[in-house]
């Protein structure tokens, strides 16, 4: 019976939740013996037609998950079930299974043939993500807004700016995922304590062609198990990814709030907020973003507790890693999947971003009048303190910042009017904005293309 929200299907994709499922866990261990036996044959260890009969046998269309169940809750040994299941259906070949080799030779190959297909996957979901923003960094590379900081105004920036910052932080997590596929998707075929002493004088020989037939890497050198720290660097990258798809997640729901209300997720007439207040429209679904990512960098703890194993190996790490490893990847794809659904119809709202740049009443452009200042021969010390006082009557008196400059005694005579009205027009303090989003449009467009995208 299910239990847990992705067993139940409230979260997750339909494609990584099927990585993950028990048959296509068993498929990959049948695909690792089929490699296996062929490349024994290969180099004369085991005959031709028993590989190749055990080759075509391997798929859980012969060897029943129920079976190997059925076994395992006799013999209490997981990969000697799925053996013994495996060699009902193979006949006399059936005893070349698993020649040589350990429980972890399977264990860790399979598991790294799941991680290529979820890394597959997730690199897809990330790049529509990528694409997404870099469209809509260019549809708002102009679209002027309030920039903060401490969560006070500060000075304008675009929304395409915005947009343009979320993108790179993505081709960089494209970027990560990449560098580490060729440390994680690797398998072993190195026996007990990694010695390879079972699989005779071509052990070296019989793992590069396993690895090859897989579309696996070589490691170098291995203890019984493949080490952790492999397993550890992706679980971070994870957590790195999940954590940026809070930040963005994080920023539609404040930009959400009705006293800013500049973004806001799509919804439907239908949808329901609240049980209670008839009139609530959440950013529920930034919120699930965000509160899966709590989930998802506490997995990074038991991922570097798995590193360290008792001599060539224990089993520590095997009951948390069969937890963490498809939960991280599972929620992270769903949470970018999530990320595109809003994003891809995130609701704009330009006039309430003209409206909020005037809260301040011009004094959010105090930098370009300390800038004009400086120009001008002031110090920049002495002008940032007049330029306070002059906030500050703006503030008291409830006047406009130009008004109170053009009152100032000393500061009044050195614009006129229209100068004023031109140093305190958020349009004209965008500096190099428009020039770096579209900047980092292209570069993202040229990784892309060299991604084959």
């Amino acid at each position: 019976m299910p239990i847990l929200p992705i067993d139940t299907h409230r979260y997750g994709t339909p494609e990584m939740r099927a990585v993950f499922e028990e048959e296509n866990r068993l498929q990959k261990m049948l695909d690792v013996w089929a490699a296996l036996a062929l490349a024994q044959a290969e180099v004369g260890e085991i005959p031709q037609e028993s590989a190749e009969e055990i080759a075509s046998k391997a798929s859980t269309q012969f060897v029943k998950l129920e079976r190997v169940k059925e076994i395992e809750k006799e013999i209490r040994h997981e990969v000697m079930a799925a053996i013994r299941a495996f060699a009902e259906v193979c006949g006399e070949s059936g005893g070349y299974i698993h020649l040589g080799v350990t429980s972890s030779d399977v264990l860790d190959t399979a598991l790294a043939l799941q991680l290529k297909e979820a890394l597959s996957i997730l690199e897809k979901r990330l790049s529509r993500l990528e694409e997404v923003l870099m469209e809509l960094a260019k549809r708002y590379v102009d679209t002027v807004m309030v920039g903060r900081t401490h969560g006070q105004h500060a000075l304008p920036i675009t929304l395409g700016h915005k947009f343009a910052v979320w993108m790179r932080e993505v081709s960089r997590h494209i970027q990560r995922l990449r560098e580490c596929r060729g440390r994680v998707l690797v398998g072993k075929i190195t026996g007990a304590v990694g010695s390879q002493a079972g699989l005779g004088p071509k052990a070296l020989e019989i793992q590069r062609r396993v690895s090859e037939k897989l579309g696996l890497g070589v490691p170098e050198v291995t203890t019984q198990i493949l080490q952790r720290d492999r397993h550890a660097e992706l679980i971070s990258v994870l957590a790195i990814i999940a954590s940026s798809l809070d930040k963005f997640a994080t920023e539609i729901r404040e930009l959400q709030r009705p006293e800013i209300g500049e973004l806001a997720e799509p919804t439907k007439p239908q949808y329901v907020g609240s049980s209670a207040m008839p009139h609530k429209v959440n950013p529920e679904v930034c919120e699930r973003v965000c509160g899966l990512a709590k989930v998802v960098r506490g997995l990074v703890v038991p991922a570097l507790e798995n590193v360290p194993t008792w001599h060539e190996r224990d089993l520590t790490q095997s009951s948390s890693e069969r937890f963490i490893i498809p939960e991280a990847l599972i929620l992270v794809d769903y949470m970018a999947q999530l990320m595109i659904d809003v994003l891809s119809s995130i609701r704009v709202f330009e006039d309430r971003m003209r409206k909020n740049l005037e809260i301040t009443q011009g004094r959010m452009m105090s930098e370009a009048v300390l800038m004009a200042l400086a120009r001008r021969g002031f110090d920049r010390q002495k002008a940032h303190q007049r330029l306070r006082e002059v906030v500050a009557k703006s503030v008291e008196e409830d006047i406009s910042f130009k008004e109170a400059l053009l009152s100032d005694p000393e500061l009044g005579k050195l614009f006129t009017e229209q100068e004023l009205e031109e140093l305190l027009n958020p349009m004209n303090y965008l500096g190099t904005i428009r020039e770096q989003v579209l900047a980092a449009v292209e570069k993202t467009a040229e990784e892309r293309r060299v991604r084959g995208l």
